[in-house]
C-alpha cells in the first residue's frame, strides 16, 4: 500500500501579470491623452497661417535688412526701463515707416504694437514701464524708400 502525499494545485501567475500589465498601460495611455486635452496651447499670432505663407517673402526682407551697412539696434537699460531703437544713418534721406510689435509668448494678451516713429537722427525711444518682466519677442517691420525690412530681437524685461 502506498500513500500518496497531498497534492497541491499551484496557480499559474502569468495570466494576471498580463493583464494587470494591459489595465495598467490603458490607465497610463488614458491619463496622458486626457492631460493633452485639458492643456491649453495659444498660437503666438492669430493669423499664424498666413504668416507662414509670406514666409519665403519674409526671408528676402530679413536678407535685405542684413545687408544694411550698419546694423539696426535695439538696446535696453534696464534702470530706466528704456528700449532704444537706433536705424542705420543710410536711411536718413528716406521716409520711414512701419510698426513695432512686442510678443509675449507666455500669454498672448499681453502682445501690442506700436508705430514706428524715429526722430531726425533715427531713434526712437521706448518706455517700458508698463510691460511684465520677462521674456518678450519684439518685431521690427519698417519700409524706407519701397523696400521692406524686417528685425526680430529677444528682449527680457526686468523690473
Amino acid at each position: 500500500m502506498t500513500t500518496s502525499a497531498p497534492t497541491t494545485s499551484k496557480r499559474n501567475l502569468w495570466p494576471y501579470a498580463i493583464i494587470a500589465t494591459f489595465v495598467l498601460f490603458a490607465v497610463y495611455i488614458g491619463s496622458m491623452v486626457q492631460q493633452a486635452m485639458r492643456t491649453n496651447v495659444e498660437l503666438v499670432s492669430t493669423d499664424y497661417y498666413k504668416q507662414e505663407l509670406a514666409f519665403q517673402q519674409r526671408m528676402e526682407t530679413v536678407a535685405r535688412t542684413a545687408a544694411l551697412p550698419a546694423p539696426v539696434r535695439l538696446r535696453y537699460d534696464g534702470a530706466a526701463q528704456v528700449l532704444t531703437l537706433q536705424l542705420p544713418a543710410t536711411l536718413a534721406s528716406q521716409a520711414v515707416q512701419g510698426q513695432i510689435h512686442f510678443f509675449r509668448p507666455s500669454d498672448q494678451k499681453l502682445d501690442f504694437a506700436l508705430p514706428l516713429r524715429p526722430t531726425a537722427d533715427l531713434e526712437q525711444r521706448i518706455n517700458t514701464r508698463q510691460m511684465r518682466p520677462g521674456y518678450w519677442r519684439v518685431r521690427l517691420d519698417f519700409t524706407a524708400g519701397g523696400q521692406a525690412y524686417f528685425v526680430d530681437q529677444e528682449l527680457t524685461v526686468i523690473p
